[in-house]
């Protein structure tokens, strides 16, 4: 099985590289020799909320041919995603959550918005939804995707914006072992961390990346890069592997088809062999 994961469009209309940023990475999923079985939106859809900009978020999305599951993040408005994503039952009302059990990886949506805030949030009641559906399926291979990350970067804005209920959360998933990885957005890099049993990964948004300076934590800086992805690939005998792609209007090439190398002489850049 495989799952695409793309985070923070931040579709905006006075900003029209943020769709082409989006529509490009429609085309890259839709161009993948082996298409994704989902695709994940870990949240900050659109800007401000507004009305036009999720119209233009939905007709972006329209090529897809894969299946969507999206979650909120603190740009989003919650009524607004819930009456154009309704949630899958069984779901918590009031929340943009649910579990999705369609496919051999179980998926599990938290919604951690928190009004008004650019930080997250888990309260009781969302986490209480989120061990009642992982007591139903404790065999079940599972990924929980959101988008504030459980976890601090050492970076003091995006940490000023964390995720509370994160040690309640730690707890909670230490009594389940087949959560195999928690995957987030938000930050606007890659990052991953352990986290109780499992491990935390962060998707690069598709508008813009920022950059990690440790040494000057009070600080950011930001980089227009390409679009990125993450690819999630779980197979029974490999678990569950963790690909980041660049995402670019570029064709693929066969390198290696199972009988022998191909050359490839990119059009921009040196050769490369391995």
């Amino acid at each position: 099985m495989q799952v695409v994961q793309f985070s923070d469009p931040h579709i905006d209309l006075r900003f029209p590289h943020r769709a082409a940023a989006l529509a490009h990475a429609v085309t890259h999923v839709n161009t993948m020799p082996a298409g994704p079985d989902a695709v994940l939106i870990t949240g900050d859809c659109v800007e401000h909320g507004h009305p036009d900009e999720y119209a233009l978020f939905q007709d972006l999305l329209r090529p897809l041919r894969a299946p969507v599951f999206i979650v909120p993040g603190n740009h989003d408005d919650r009524a607004a995603l819930l009456a154009l994503y309704p949630p899958l039952a069984p779901n918590l009302p009031g929340f943009l959550q649910y579990a999705v059990d369609d496919f051999p990886l179980r998926l599990i949506g938290l919604d951690t918005h928190r009004p008004g805030h650019g930080g997250g949030e888990l309260d009781g009641a969302r986490l209480d939804w989120l061990e009642a559906r992982l007591r139903e399926a404790p065999e079940r291979p599972t990924l929980l995707f959101m988008h504030h990350p459980p976890v601090r970067t050492g970076l003091h804005v995006m940490d000023g914006m964390d995720l509370r209920g994160r040690e309640a959360l730690c707890d909670l998933l230490l009594d389940h072992p087949q959560v195999l990885r928690v995957v987030a957005g938000h930050l606007h890099m890659s990052l991953t961390a352990g986290f109780a049993h499992t491990t935390v990964m962060t998707c690069p948004g598709t508008d813009a990346t920022l950059h990690p300076d440790l040494n000057r934590p009070t600080q950011l800086r930001v980089q227009r890069q390409p679009p990125m992805c993450l690819l999630h690939a779980w197979t029974p005998e490999t678990g569950l592997n963790s690909f980041t792609q660049v995402i670019a209007p570029a064709p693929w090439h066969p390198l290696f088809d199972g009988d022998r190398w191909h050359d490839f002489d990119p059009p921009h850049g040196p050769y490369l062999s391995l």
